[in-house]
C-alpha cells in the first residue's frame, strides 16, 4: 500500500515553482513598502496565488508586521494614510474662489480622496471633509 502511494506521488512530480516577489527584510505595521524591499524567489504556484507584483505593492503601507520572506497579498497592504487619527491637520474650507484655512485635529484616518471627520481648534466644531494631501483636509461648501 505504501509503495503504491509513493509511486503515485513520484508520477505527479514536484509542484511547479514560479518566481514571486517576497519581502527581503521584515516590515513593521505602518511602514511604506518600496520596490527595493523585495527579492524574487521560487515558490510553489499554490503559495504564489494572490501575490502582488512589486509594482502593485510599491508605495503601499503595511497593515500588520510582515516577516522577511513573506509573499505580500492585497490584505497585507493598504493605501498610505495621509491623515492619521489625533494628528493636527490644516483645514481648507473652500467656497467658490474663497478659501479659508484653519488649524484642526483629525478624528479619523484616511488616504487621499477618502472622507474624514475633523475638529476645528478655534470653534471646536466637527466638520466632514476629504483628505487632500498629507495633513490637509478640504471642506467644500455650496
Amino acid at each position: 500500500m505504501m509503495s503504491l502511494l509513493s509511486f503515485a506521488l513520484l508520477a505527479l512530480g514536484s509542484p511547479e515553482e514560479v518566481p514571486v516577489a517576497v519581502l527581503g527584510h521584515a516590515v513593521q505595521k505602518g511602514d511604506r513598502i518600496e520596490a527595493g524591499d523585495f527579492a524574487v524567489e521560487q515558490r510553489p504556484a499554490a503559495a504564489a496565488r494572490g501575490a502582488l507584483t512589486v509594482d502593485q505593492a510599491s508605495g503601499m503601507e503595511a497593515v500588520r508586521n510582515l516577516a522577511a520572506g513573506t509573499v505580500v497579498r492585497q490584505s497585507d497592504l493598504m493605501r498610505p494614510q495621509m491623515v492619521r487619527r489625533g494628528e493636527p491637520v490644516t483645514i481648507r474650507i473652500v467656497s467658490g474662489s474663497l478659501i479659508i484655512t484653519a488649524a484642526g485635529r483629525a478624528l479619523g484616518g484616511g488616504s487621499k480622496g477618502e472622507a474624514v471627520r475633523v475638529v476645528a481648534n478655534a470653534t471646536n466644531r466637527t466638520l466632514d471633509g476629504v483628505v487632500e494631501a498629507s495633513g490637509t483636509v478640504r471642506i467644500v461648501t455650496p
